[in-house]
C-alpha cells in the first residue's frame, strides 16, 4: 500500500507543481501566489480518485466476505477473538460501527493495535487544539501583517511585516507546545498503567512467556542447566539452552520439502485422471463403466490412475539439474524412507543435549514475579555477558540463528548496521533526485551531451519515460527503505520479532523526517527563491525566511492526498486484492495452499506503520505557528486515517508480533521531534527577522522543553520496561476487594462503568482471579492497606488533568480482558516450547483432494505407508477444479498456541 500511495502522491503532486511553476508573472512579482489554485487542483482530482475507491469498498464490502470482514467469521480465529457482525447493506453498516469502542480492539486483538488507534486520535486532538488556539489569534494577526501575500499565504507568517506582532507566534507557540508536552506525559503515564495491568492480567500472566526469561551472550562455563539453577535459584522450572541446529534443520528442511512435492505431484495426478475421467464420460453413455474398480484395494500402485492416466504423463522432474527425469511420486516415497528416520535422529540428538551449544538460554520460573526479578537483575559480573535480557518473548518471534551471536560480535554488528543506516538515511536523496530528474529530461540532455541520443526516442515512448517512469521508480526505491531498514536490523543482532520493530521504527522515523520533510521542505524553499539567490547572494537569509511558510503549501496538499489516499486504498486494499485474484488462479495447485492463503490474515509492521503517522503529526506542529492552516488539513486527514485503520482493526487485520505497545511509548517520544522542529524554525525565523523579543521567549522555551523531556525520561525511562512491585500489593488488594464482592465500589472508586469480566483457567477450572494470586505470589502481602477510594465520579477534565488517579493501574486494569480465553498447555507443548522449531517439528500430514474415481483414496493407501496422507475435506467438482470446506477445521489446521 505504501508504494501505491507513494505513486498516486507523486503523480498528483507533480500536477500542482507544474501548476504552479507555470504561472507567467513570477518574475514581475514575486508577491503574486497561486496557492489556492494549486490547493484546488490537488484536491479535485484526489476527492475524485478517493470517491471512486470509497464507492468500490462499498460495494465490494457486500461481495467480499473474505476480503473485508474475515474477522466476524474467519474459523482460524479463536470466537473470542472475532469482531460482531456489520449489516451488509450500502450504508447500514456505518451506525453500528460507530458504536462499537475502541477498547474491543484491545480485548480482542491486540494491545498494539488499540494503542495504534489511539495514537491517531491523540494526533487529531493536538492538530485539533492547536486550531482553536492559532486560527482565532495567528489568522488576524497574519492577515493583517502587511507583507503584501495573498490566497493562502497571506494566512502565514511571511505575511507579518510589524516585529511586535511576532510575539503573538511565540506566546502561542508555548502554549500549544506545553498542550503538546503535557499530552505526552500523559499518555505515557497512561501507557505504561496500561501495560502494567495488560501484563498482570490472567490472559498473559499464565502464558509460558511471560514466566520465562531469555538471556544472551551467556558463557560457554555457564551453558549448563546445573549452574543456571544455582544462579536463579529453586525458582527455575525448566531451563532450555540453545544449540547450533544447522544440521538438524537442513534435515528437517528437506524432509518437508520433499513432502510437499510428494502432495503437489499426488494432486496432480489425481486431477490428471479426474480430467480424463470426466472427458471419458461426456463421450460414453455408461457412466458406470467409468466409475468401475475406482476402489479396488488390492490394485497395484499407479494402477487406479493408469486407467486414465498413461505413464508417460505421471508428474515427473530432475532432481538435479541436468540429470535423468525421474517419477515424481515414486522417487519422492524412496527419499522419505531415508529422510524421515534421519531427521528423527537429528532431532532426538538435540533434545537430549548432545549437539554443539551456543550462548542463548532460555529459563521458565514458577511465576511471573520471579522471571521478573531474574529480568532485573544483573546476572553476570562482567560487561555484557549474559545480556541483553528479555522477557515475554514468543517462541514463533524468535530470530533463533542470531542467538548465537557472542557478545563482541553484536557491538561491531550494530555500529555497522548503525552506520550503514545513517549513510543511506543522508544519501538516498541522490537516487531519488537522479530518477526524478529523468521528468526533465530536456535539460538534462542539453547539459550531458552524450545523452543526446534520448532525443529521438519516439514521443510515444519519451513520454512514458518522462511521465510515467519516474514515478514508477521513486515508488520502488520509498518501497524498498523499509524492506533495507528490516534486514539491517537483523543483521545488527536484533533476537526477536518486537526488537527489529521497535529498531525499524527508529530508522524509518528518521528516514522519514530527514527525507520526507527536512529535505522536501529545504528544497522547496530554495526553489521558490533561486532567482532572487542568484541576483542577491547576500539576502538568502532574508529570502529563505519569506519563502519557508510558503513551502507549507506543499504540505497542505500532501495531508489532502495522504489523508484521502492512505484511508480510502486503506480500506479498499486494492493492491492486495489483485495480487490475491491473481494468486488463487495461478498457484492454488493444492488443497493446502488454498487453505492457506484463505486463511492468512493481513497484519500491520508497527515498525514502519507507526512513523508515518508520526510524521504527518510532526509536519502539523512544526507548521502550527508558521503556517496554522496546516493545522485544519492534518485534523482531518489524520481523523480519516483513524476511521480507515479503525475498521481494519475490527474487520480485517491480525496481529502477528506483539511488542507490549513499546512501539506507542516510543512514537510518542517522536511527536517531539515537532516540538523541537518548530522552537527551532521560529528561533531562526525571530533571528532573521531580527525581533529580539520574541527570539528570547522562544529560546527561553527552547531550554524548558530540552529540560522537561530529559526529566521526563528519567522518570518513566525505569517503568516502560520493568514491573514494579508495589503491583503486587496493588493486585492482591483489588483481587480481595474482588472476591469479597466489592466491585461495585471498585468501578466507582476507578471512575468506570464497565462490569469486570471473569473467565476460568484451562488448568484446573479455578477463577482467574485465584490463578492471578499465585502468579503474582503475592500472598505474604496481605493486610497492607491502599488508598482510600474515590466516592465521587469525575468530569472529563478533573480526568484529564490527573491521569496518577484516573488513568492509574486500578482503572485500567478494567480494559484488559480477564476471562478472554483459556490458556493451557500439554505436556509435549511445554517441554518442546523453546526448542528450535525444527527440533520439534512434527512429520507434515499430506493432504490431497479426494475424486469420485477412487485415484485419490487408492494413492493414500500407498503413500501412506511412507508418511501420514488424508483425502479428507477436499474434493475436486464437475470442472476438475479443487474445492475445500472453509467453514470446517481442514485436517491440517492446528489451533495456535497462545505462548
Amino acid at each position: 500500500m505504501e508504494a501505491s500511495v507513494g505513486l498516486l502522491n507523486r503523480v498528483l503532486l507533480r500536477r500542482q507543481d507544474n501548476s504552479e511553476g507555470s504561472n507567467p508573472r513570477q518574475g514581475k512579482a514575486r508577491n503574486t501566489s497561486n496557492s489556492l489554485s494549486g490547493l484546488i487542483s490537488t484536491l479535485v482530482p484526489v476527492f475524485i480518485y478517493a470517491t471512486i475507491f470509497f464507492t468500490l469498498f462499498l460495494i465490494l464490502r457486500r461481495i467480499a466476505r473474505r476480503r473485508y470482514l474475515p474477522r466476524t467469521y474467519l474459523g482460524t480465529l479463536r470466537k473470542e477473538e472475532l469482531s460482531p457482525e456489520l449489516p451488509r447493506g450500502l450504508f447500514s453498516w456505518i451506525g453500528p460501527f460507530f458504536k462499537i469502542p475502541d477498547t474491543y480492539v484491545l480485548n480482542h486483538h491486540s494491545l498494539d493495535g488499540y494503542l495504534l488507534l489511539r495514537f491517531l486520535k491523540i494526533s487529531v486532538a493536538i492538530c485539533f487544539f492547536g486550531c482553536l488556539i492559532t486560527w482565532p489569534v495567528l489568522f488576524p494577526v497574519n492577515i493583517t501583517g502587511g507583507g503584501g501575500g495573498d490566497q493562502l499565504d497571506m494566512l502565514s507568517f511571511s505575511n507579518v511585516e510589524d516585529k511586535k506582532r511576532y510575539y503573538a507566534h511565540a506566546l502561542i507557540s508555548c502554549v500549544l507546545n506545553a498542550f503538546i508536552l503535557y499530552m505526552v506525559t500523559r499518555e505515557s503515564i497512561f501507557y505504561i498503567n496500561l501495560r502494567q495491568a495488560y501484563v498482570l492480567s490472567p490472559l498473559f500472566a499464565n502464558r509460558l512467556s511471560s514466566r520465562t526469561v531469555l538471556l544472551t551472550s551467556v558463557p560457554e562455563v555457564y551453558l549448563d542447566e546445573v549452574k543456571i539453577r544455582q544462579i536463579f535459584g529453586p525458582e527455575v522450572r525448566k531451563v532450555w539452552i540453545a544449540s547450533d541446529t544447522d544440521d538438524v534443520e537442513d534435515c528437517v528442511e528437506e524432509r518437508d520439502k520433499v513432502a510437499l512435492k510428494l502432495e503437489a505431484a499426488e494432486t496432480k495426478l489425481i486431477r490428471l485422471a479426474n480430467g480424463a475421467r470426466l472427458k471419458g464420460l461426456k463421450k460414453s453413455a455408461d457412466a458406470a463403466g467409468a466409475h468401475a474398480h475406482g476402489d479396488d484395494a488390492n490394485a497395484e500402485s499407479g494402477s487406479v490412475a493408469a486407467r486414465w492416466v498413461p505413464e508417460k504423463k505421471r508428474p515427473t522432474h530432475r532432481p538435479k539439474f541436468f540429470g535423468k527425469k525421474v517419477d515424481t511420486i515414486n522417487w519422492s516415497r524412496s527419499e522419505l524412507q531415508r529422510l524421515l528416520p534421519e531427521a528423527e535422529t537429528a532431532q532426538r540428538r538435540h533434545i537430549a543435549g548432545e549437539a554443539k551449544l551456543v550462548g542463548a538460554v532460555f529459563v521458565e520460573f514458577a511465576s511471573q514475579r520471579a522471571a521478573q526479578d531474574a529480568y532485573q537483575t544483573v546476572a553476570h559480573h562482567q560487561p555484557l555477558h549474559m545480556a541483553p535480557r528479555y522477557i515475554g518473548v514468543r517462541p514463533d518471534e524468535i530470530i533463533w540463528k542470531n542467538l548465537r551471536i557472542k557478545w563482541w560480535e553484536r557491538i561491531v554488528r550494530l555500529i555497522a548496521t548503525t552506520a550503514f543506516v545513517v549513510a543511506m538515511i543522508i544519501f538516498w536523496a541522490i537516487p531519488i533526485s537522479f530518477v526524478a530528474s529523468i521528468s526533465n529530461i530536456d535539460s538534462l540532455t542539453e547539459r550531458v551531451s552524450f545523452l543526446s541520443f534520448i532525443n529521438d526516442i519516439p514521443d510515444a515512448v519519451l513520454g512514458v519515460v518522462t511521465g510515467l517512469l519516474p514515478s514508477v521508480l521513486v515508488a520502488i526505491l520509498i518501497a524498498l527503505v523499509p524492506h533495507i531498514l528490516r534486514l539491517m536490523a537483523k543483521i545488527g543482532g536484533a533476537v526477536s520479532d518486537p526488537e527489529v520493530e521497535l529498531l525499524v521504527q527508529n530508522y524509518f522515523f528518521a528516514f522519514q523526517v530527514l527525507q520526507v520533510f527536512l529535505v522536501t521542505t529545504l528544497a522547496s524553499t530554495a526553489a521558490a527563491a533561486v532567482d532572487q539567490i542568484i541576483k542577491e547572494p547576500g539576502s538568502t537569509p532574508r529570502l529563505l525566511a519569506e519563502n519557508l511558510p510558503k513551502a507549507s503549501n506543499f504540505y497542505i496538499s500532501y495531508f489532502i492526498l495522504q489523508g484521502l489516499t492512505i484511508s480510502t486504498l486503506a480500506l479498499l486494499q486494492l493492491v492486495p486484492l489483485i495480487i490475491n485474484f491473481v494468486l488463487d488462479r495461478l498457484f492454488s495447485s493444492t488443497p493446502r495452499k488454498i487453505y492457506e492463503r484463505w486463511s492468512k490474515m493481513k497484519s500491520l509492521p508497527w515498525g514502519t506503520v507507526f512513523p508515518i503517522f508520526t510524521l504527518l503529526t510532526v509536519i502539523s506542529i512544526t507548521y502550527s505557528c508558521i503556517a496554522p492552516l496546516v493545522l485544519g488539513f492534518g485534523t482531518i486527514g489524520l481523523y480519516l486515517i483513524y476511521l480507515a485503520y479503525r475498521y481494519n482493526m475490527l474487520f480485517v487485520f491480525n496481529s502477528t508480533i506483539d511488542t507490549n505497545g513499546r512501539v506507542y511509548a516510543r512514537a510518542l517520544q517522536q511527536l517531539l521531534t515537532g516540538v523541537y522542529l518548530s522552537e527551532i524554525c521560529l528561533i531562526g525565523l525571530f533571528g532573521i527577522r531580527a525581533a529580539p523579543g520574541p527570539l528570547i521567549i522562544e529560546v527561553i522555551l527552547l531550554v524548558f522543553t530540552v529540560l522537561y523531556h530529559a526529566s521526563l525520561n528519567a522518570a518513566l525511562s525505569p517503568l516502560l520496561k520493568a514491573m514494579p512491585r508495589t503491583l503486587a500489593v496493588e493486585e492482591e488488594h483489588l483481587l480481595a476487594i474482588e472476591r469479597g464482592g466489592h466491585a461495585a465500589d471498585a468501578d466507582v472508586e476507578a471512575g468506570v462503568a464497565e462490569p469486570l469480566a471473569t473467565g476460568k483457567t484451562a488448568n484446573n477450572g479455578t477463577s482467574s482471579s485465584d490463578k492471578a494470586m499465585r502468579v503474582l505470589d503475592a500472598g505474604d502481602m496481605a493486610g497492607m492497606r491502599l488508598a482510600s477510594p474515590v466516592k465521587k465520579k469525575p468530569n472529563f477534565f478533573v480526568k484529564w488533568l490527573r491521569p496518577d488517579r484516573y488513568c492509574d493501574y486500578r482503572t485500567l486494569r478494567r480494559l484488559v480482558p480477564i476471562g478472554f480465553t483459556d490458556v493451557g498447555y500439554t505436556a509435549e507443548q511445554e517441554r518442546n516450547a523453546y526448542y528450535h522449531p525444527s527440533i520439534a517439528k512434527p512429520v507434515p500430514l499430506l493432504w490431497v483432494p479426494r475424486d469420485e474415481g477412487g485415484v485419490s483414496r487408492h494413492e493414500v493407501r500407498e503413500t501412506a505407508k511412507f508418511i501420514p496422507i488424508t483425502d479428507d475435506a477436499a474434493w475436486l467438482n464437475e470442472k476438475n477444479k479443487i474445492v475445500t470446506d472453509h467453514e470446517e477445521r481442514p485436517p491440517i489446521h492446528e489451533d495456535p498456541v497462545v505462548f
